[in-house]
C-alpha cells in the first residue's frame, strides 16, 4: 500500500508540473509601445522652437527593407539632397551654447552621453541626412527641465543628424537628441496619435533599427532623395558642399577575396560600393580567413548588394545582439527598391548595436559618461531573444529563410563589419576606432500581443 501511494504521489506531482509548463507556455511578452512620429508634424515637447526653421524633412516613400536592422556605415542606409537647409547645424549650436539655455544643454548633452562643453565638438562631427527608412530610435521630449526618453519610430524622410558611426543622433527639426533602438523590433506596438497619422506608404517590414558601423567613418554613401539613380559620397560633418556624385546603376565586380582577413574583406566590399554578409549566428572577428565569397569573384552586381563570405572554422566569436537576414545576392538592381524580412536585436546591452544593412542602402560616437538621468516609464525589457507571436495574428519574423545567410549583430566591439563607402573611385577610407558605447534606458510594454503593429 505505501508503495502504490507513493507512485500515486509521484504521478500527480508530475501533471502540476506539466500543467505550470503548459501555463507558462501560454504567456506572451508584452509588447513595446513605440510613438510614431510623422514627418513635418510639431513635436509636442521640443527642446528647440520648430518654427525658426532649424530643419525641414521631405516626402518621401518608404523603402523595403531586408533585415530590421541596418548597420549605419551601409551604402545607401541613408537618403541625401543638394538642397543646404535640411539641418541648420550653426543655429543649433548657437542655441545650446547660449549661455541663457544651459539648463537645457545640460539635459540635451546627458541623453547623448556628454558633457556641455563638449556640445560644440560633437556637433561639428554630425552630418545632415534623410530616412529613407522608417526608423526606430531612443526619442528625447524636454519636460520640467529633463531630457525624457520615449521610445519612437520616425517616418522616412525625416531630416536627422548622423554621428560618425551612422547613427541617427539629433531630429533636425526641433533638436531633439537621439539614441539607438536596442529592444526586439518585433515586439513593438506602433502608437500613431497625437497628429501623427499612419502614414501613406506604412509597412511594417520597411521598419528599421540602426546599428553603429564598428569604426568611425570619414564619409557616408547616400543616395539622393530626388534621383536614386545618383549617389552621393559626403564627407562626414559636412552638409553637402563637398559631395562627389556616382552613378548607382554602374554594376560593380565582386573583388577576389579568398584567402584575406574578414576584415580586409569587409574593406574591400565596401570600396566597392557593396555590402557584407556572413553565415551563422556571430560574426566572425577581422583575422577570420576567408574561404569563399557568394556570389564569387568577378561577378557583376548592383550598388549596395551582398556578398556572403565564407570562413574558416573555429574562428568566429560569440555575438549577444540579435540577428537579421541579408538578401540573397543579386547580379543588379538599382537602391531603390530593396527586398525585406525583419529581424530582432538583443534588448539588454552596455551599449547600442544592430546589424544588417539593406541591399540599397549606407553611425557618432559619443564618449561615455556617467548614465543618463533621462527618466522613462518603469516595465520590464523585451527579450533578448526572438519572440514567436501570437496565434493566428501576422508577425515579422527574425529567422532567416532557408538558405538565405544570416548576419547578426553585437556590441561593440563585435559590431559586424559592412564599412559605408562608396563604389570605386573613391579617395577617402574609414578611419579605423572603437565604437562608442551607452546604457539604454527601461523601455515601457503595453499589453501582451503579437509582433504586429497597434494603431491607436
Amino acid at each position: 500500500m505505501q508503495g502504490a501511494g507513493k507512485t500515486a504521489i509521484r504521478k500527480v506531482a508530475v501533471l502540476i508540473v506539466l500543467v505550470l509548463a503548459l501555463s507558462g507556455c501560454g504567456r506572451s511578452t508584452p509588447l513595446l509601445a513605440v510613438k510614431a512620429v510623422a514627418a513635418g508634424v510639431p513635436s509636442l515637447a521640443p527642446f528647440f522652437y520648430e518654427g525658426s526653421g532649424l530643419g525641414h524633412d521631405a516626402a518621401i516613400r518608404p523603402q523595403t527593407v531586408q533585415g530590421s536592422l541596418q548597420q549605419g556605415d551601409t551604402p545607401g542606409l541613408y537618403g541625401g539632397t543638394r538642397k543646404p537647409t535640411v539641418c541648420d547645424v550653426k543655429q543649433l549650436k548657437a542655441f545650446l551654447t547660449d549661455p541663457t539655455n544651459h539648463q537645457k544643454a545640460q539635459a540635451w548633452a546627458t541623453a547623448l552621453h556628454i558633457t556641455t562643453d563638449e556640445i560644440p565638438g560633437y556637433l561639428d562631427r554630425l552630418t545632415p541626412v534623410l530616412l529613407r527608412h522608417d526608423t526606430l530610435v531612443q526619442n528625447h521630449d524636454y519636460k520640467k527641465g529633463n531630457a525624457v526618453s520615449f521610445d519612437s519610430l520616425l517616418q522616412a524622410g525625416i531630416a536627422v543628424l548622423v554621428n560618425e558611426q551612422g547613427l541617427p543622433a539629433v531630429k533636425c527639426s526641433c533638436g531633439n537628441p537621439l539614441r539607438p533602438f536596442t529592444d526586439d523590433t518585433n515586439r513593438i506596438s506602433v502608437e500613431f496619435e497625437g497628429g501623427n497619422k499612419k502614414w501613406r506608404g506604412y509597412e511594417r517590414s520597411s521598419v528599421v533599427a540602426v546599428q553603429p558601423a564598428p569604426r568611425k567613418m570619414q564619409r557616408l554613401v547616400l543616395v539622393d532623395v530626388g534621383d536614386p539613380a545618383r549617389g552621393m559620397d559626403r564627407p562626414v560633418g559636412t552638409t553637402g558642399a563637398h559631395d562627389k556624385t556616382f552613378d548607382t546603376r554602374k554594376e560593380r565586380a565582386v573583388p577576389e577575396l579568398a584567402g584575406t582577413t574578414f576584415g580586409d574583406a569587409s574593406r574591400r566590399l565596401a570600396d566597392a560600393g557593396l555590402a557584407v554578409g556572413y553565415g551563422g549566428n556571430a560574426r566572425p572577428p577581422d583575422d577570420a580567413r576567408v574561404t569563399a565569397s557568394d556570389p564569387p569573384a568577378g561577378s557583376r552586381l548592383g550598388f549596395g548588394a551582398y556578398v556572403t563570405l565564407s570562413v574558416a572554422e573555429g574562428r568566429s566569436r560569440g555575438a549577444s545582439g540579435g540577428s537579421s537576414t541579408p538578401p540573397p545576392p543579386t547580379t543588379s538592381g538599382p537602391p531603390s527598391a530593396p527586398p525585406s524580412s525583419p529581424s530582432s536585436p538583443a534588448s539588454s546591452r552596455t551599449g547600442p548595436s544592430f546589424s544588417a544593412p539593406a541591399s540599397t542602402s549606407p553611425p557618432s560616437s559619443a564618449p561615455p559618461s556617467s548614465p543618463s538621468t533621462t527618466t522613462r516609464s518603469p516595465a520590464t525589457s523585451a527579450p533578448a531573444t526572438r519572440s514567436a507571436p501570437a496565434p493566428g495574428k501576422p508577425a515579422t519574423s527574425s529567422a532567416a529563410p532557408p538558405g538565405k545567410p544570416v548576419t547578426t549583430s553585437a556590441p561593440p566591439p563585435s559590431a559586424p563589419v559592412t564599412a559605408s563607402a562608396p563604389p570605386p573611385g573613391a579617395t577617402s577610407a574609414p578611419a579605423t576606432s572603437e565604437p562608442a558605447s551607452g546604457t539604454p534606458a527601461t523601455r515601457r510594454p503595453v499589453s501582451s500581443g503579437p509582433a504586429s503593429i497597434a494603431i491607436t
